[in-house]
């Protein structure tokens, strides 16, 4: 065996400490202690974390980093957000949409993210982010696969030709169908739209991502229809609910109803931690509800739950680095998982999880998976998460495309240490 890269002494995720991980073109062809090989380059982690690469399964990248075009979201609530969109979206070019896509890019990959599901509207006749996105998509395939969602943000049936345009949108290569349906202008409009898009989506063979029940109100219930239509369809692991706010909202005995017909469905819960603390419970005084779903008790009854980033400095949000680690932290504080296992299953919902939502093949670390993995400057997960762990290296396809060095603060205290590595505090387990 003569790999092309073979990286020593990693702790993986799971626990597994010292163990080795050769690539050959492109393919992890050896994994495990104590491997002896001629490679065309070695790296010692050290024993820190070697993480399969963070996966972003909720994003808008025809919006992201266009912030203050044109003009500030100076209430920053959903609706202005969505109004400044509405204004944004005439001014928008292809070319435009590539730049700032290619520079969100180029700052996922130096994080470590090379898998981005993106949402794109098409309520815009001109499907000028579609165009743009599809050319971002092929331009960045060696190094980031990009799934993109046919999204009709201004409602399927509220907006004139949301539905001719999600079709058009569907024919020219975009890879999910996506919806809102408590955007739509009536409860009924709503269920009516997630059943068309359902059935769009089996008729295609493909998968389906909605918006849904991004709201603080506990009787936005279409997540209901879109588990059933799942069922229905027999659509089961092709779909998503993304962030299916209301349900902080409702009432415990009706979530005990819904969640086992999540479950039952298959379907996949999309929380976005970020946003959804900084958009819901604007009507509250106090109490103020936390705004994310419910996290936990999903968990709990063996729904797979991802996190995503939503927003990078855009119309609906003014923060936001691209850093994964940030989102599973916002994650595990707002739901409360401050045990030990469940800051690492907050690891696994940027990572492991979303790869499943989205389908990704070859997604993983074991022999025979993808060459794609970050080697990160901490112990383990938990710690990871605590640090937002430099990324020292990002490997793709066995290859090198990122590498920072290790962070030290070098200190000048007399008869003190003099350097200061924040990833040497971390306590086993």
């Amino acid at each position: 065996m003569s790999p092309d890269l073979l990286v020593k002494n990693a702790t993986l995720p799971d626990g597994r400490e010292n163990i080795d991980i050769a690539c050959e073109r492109g393919i992890i062809v050896a994994l495990g202690p104590g491997i002896e090989a001629e490679a065309g380059r070695v790296i010692d982690a050290g024993g820190r974390l070697v993480s399969p690469p963070f996966v972003d399964s909720h994003f808008h990248m025809d919006a992201t980093l266009s912030l203050g075009l044109p003009r500030m979201n100076e209430s920053g609530t959903l609706l202005e957000g969505i109004a400044l969109w509405g204004e944004l979206k005439p001014l928008l070019t292809v070319e435009a949409v590539v730049e700032r896509a290619l520079a969100y890019c180029d700052l996922a990959v130096a994080q470590g993210l090379l898998a981005i599901r993106s949402h794109v509207d098409v309520c815009d006749d001109r499907l000028t982010g579609v165009e743009g996105l599809l050319q971002v998509r092929e331009m960045v395939a060696p190094y980031l696969d990009l799934q993109l969602v046919a999204f009709p943000q201004d409602g399927l049936y509220r907006s004139a030709n949301a539905e001719k345009n999600l079709l058009r949108a569907l024919d020219m290569g975009v890879d999910v169908v996506g919806g809102i349906p408590h955007f739509e202008r009536t409860m009924e409009d709503g269920a009516r739209s997630v059943r068309a898009l359902c059935k769009i989506a089996a008729e295609r063979g493909l998968m389906v991502d909605m918006h849904c029940d991004e709201s603080d109100d506990p009787l936005s219930r279409h997540i209901e229809t879109l588990a059933a239509e799942t069922q229905r369809l027999g659509l089961s692991g092709r779909v998503a609910g993304s962030h299916l706010t209301s349900m902080h909202s409702m009432d415990n005995y009706y979530v005990s109803k819904l969640l086992p017909l999540i479950a039952e469905a298959g379907v996949h819960a999309i929380a976005n931690p970020l946003i959804n603390i900084t958009l819901q419970g604007r009507h509250d005084t106090y109490p103020k509800r936390r705004g994310q779903t419910r996290v936990p008790e999903m968990r709990a009854h063996g729904i797979n739950v991802a996190f995503g980033h939503d927003c990078v400095m855009d119309p609906w949000y003014s923060m936001g680095s691209g850093d994964m680690l940030e989102v599973a932290s916002m994650g595990l504080h707002v739901a409360q998982m401050m045990s030990r296992e469940e800051m690492r299953y907050a690891f696994d919902c940027v990572t492991l999880h979303p790869a499943r939502a989205m389908g990704l093949e070859g997604y993983g670390l074991e022999k025979g998976c993808r060459a794609d993995f970050v080697l990160l400057q901490a112990a383990d997960t938990i710690e990871a998460i605590r640090l937002r762990a430099r990324r020292l290296a990002v490997v793709r396809a066995g290859r090198v495309i990122a590498e920072s060095d290790p962070a030290i603060t070098r200190l000048s205290l007399d008869g003190r240490p003099a350097e200061v590595d924040p990833a040497s505090y971390a306590p086993k387990g």
